[in-house]
């Protein structure tokens, strides 16, 4: 008792960190830095969207389109490297990811047709899509319980960061090199592999049950995708897709387009910012969304994962709207757009900590991969309905719509467990 009262009081006093290990920081790292990246390549296209529509002059429709395929494809990968990451390990999983990803962005850069920027963003998705569940069950495994909250939540400031690396990129190499150029920049990621290779082990609770598993007799059917839908864990895997469902129609619809909305003209109801000058605002927005993840994690672990959520998710179905239909002056770009990112991306933070503590290890890389990858596969009709609606109601109108889908996920979280704290079997 009174070494969970003196673990209590170094958190509060700040010095939790001195309870992490070095080796719980190195696997924190890696999977920040593979988000980083995993972002950076993903948002490389949403930050050069416009350019591609003017040069090959296609409509708002085709070029989400290309966002949604993009989606789809990270639902396969999320599903695939969820069963290779709970077969094979975290690690390996991580690895391959970054390396599908890498040469897909490159490739990306030598599209000639919009069937083949289609196949190569597609592509890419696989390995977008399989580096999330890979990372956070790396993280969620190897950290203590009552941090595991705030090492996610860190974990998931690399996808601001990602997201502000990919519009400094596109916004002063795009006039220099073009968008093809900004593409091929994402072939670096990769180089990143090597250093995973030689620092990063697989978490213990991971190789202990492989372990078991591969001492069992007849246990050949451990890890298949179906394990996920027994009744003991069927209700989950439900509540969990759903959740990622409406949640990533929310986001994907919303963040696809605020490149495109800062940079479209005023009369389709974009903000009428060049691309250089919009990337300003889309650093804005992404160091809100890096403030809103961080706090979110410390959030969590304090009040529980739901009472967070439904903060977030409230507050962001609040926040959409104005900053759609108001945000045109410099004041309401730099205030709202704070805020949209602190609220309307920030509860990600807490997304790999949930999933991990639904699920039992010998299925947490499959579960959580289906359920949140299947998530981005629906939301991934987000994109294209918001480019379809914005050719008639003008871009800052049809965002709007992303925050019935925010106030939804902020009721569905209500029927879930609270898992904070959780000790994972």
């Amino acid at each position: 008792m009174s070494e969970v009262i003196l673990s209590r009081e170094n958190a509060e006093s700040g010095s939790w960190y001195k309870e992490i290990t070095a080796m719980q920081w190195k696997n924190l790292f890696a999977s920040w830095f593979g988000w980083v990246l995993d972002a950076m390549d993903m948002m490389l296209y949403a930050c050069v969207l416009v350019p591609i529509m003017n040069e090959w002059g296609l409509t708002m429709g085709s070029m989400g389109l290309v966002g949604t395929l993009s989606l789809v494809g990270s639902a396969f990968g999320g599903i695939i490297f969820g069963l290779f990451s709970d077969y094979r390990g975290r690690t390996k999983a991580l690895m391959v990811t970054i390396l599908v990803y890498s040469i897909f962005s490159g490739l990306s850069g030598l599209s000639q047709t919009l069937l083949q920027l289609i196949i190569f963003r597609f592509c890419l998705g696989l390995g977008m899509g399989g580096e999330w569940g890979a990372g956070a069950a790396l993280v969620a495994e190897s950290w203590p319980a009552k941090h595991r909250g705030k090492a996610i939540g860190i974990m998931h400031t690399g996808w601001a960061v990602g997201y502000i690396l990919a519009a400094l990129l596109a916004g002063y190499l795009t006039p220099v090199w073009g968008w093809r150029g900004v593409f091929f920049v994402g072939v670096l990621p990769g180089l990143f592999v090597f250093w995973i290779l030689r620092s990063i082990k697989e978490p213990e609770i991971w190789k202990k049950m492989n372990e078991k598993k591969t001492k069992a007799v007849g246990e050949k059917s451990t890890f298949k995708l179906w394990q996920i839908f027994e009744p003991d864990l069927l209700p989950k895997t439900i509540l969990a897709t759903i959740l990622s469902c409406v949640v990533m129609f929310a986001y994907w619809g919303l963040f696809t387009w605020l490149p495109g909305y800062l940079a479209l003209p005023v009369e389709k109801g974009g903000a009428g910012l060049s691309i250089t000058r919009s990337t300003l605002w889309l650093v804005v927005i992404q160091i809100g969304a890096l403030a809103g993840s961080f706090c979110f994690g410390f959030l969590s672990d304090r009040i529980g994962r739901r009472k967070s959520f439904f903060l977030y998710l409230v507050v962001a179905a609040a926040m959409v709207p104005l900053y759609g239909l108001y945000a045109r002056t410099p004041m309401l770009l730099i205030s709202l757009g704070l805020a949209v990112g602190f609220f309307g991306w920030g509860f990600f933070g807490g997304f790999g900590a949930l999933l991990s503590e639904l699920f039992p290890t010998r299925v947490r890389g499959t579960a959580t991969g289906f359920s949140f990858n299947v998530g981005r596969g629906v939301g991934a009709i987000a994109p294209f309905t918001i480019g379809v609606l914005a050719q008639t109601h003008g871009i800052g109108l049809s965002l709007t719509l992303t925050a019935v889908f925010y106030l939804i996920s902020a009721f569905v979280v209500l029927l879930m467990p609270e898992t904070v704290g959780k000790e994972l079997d």
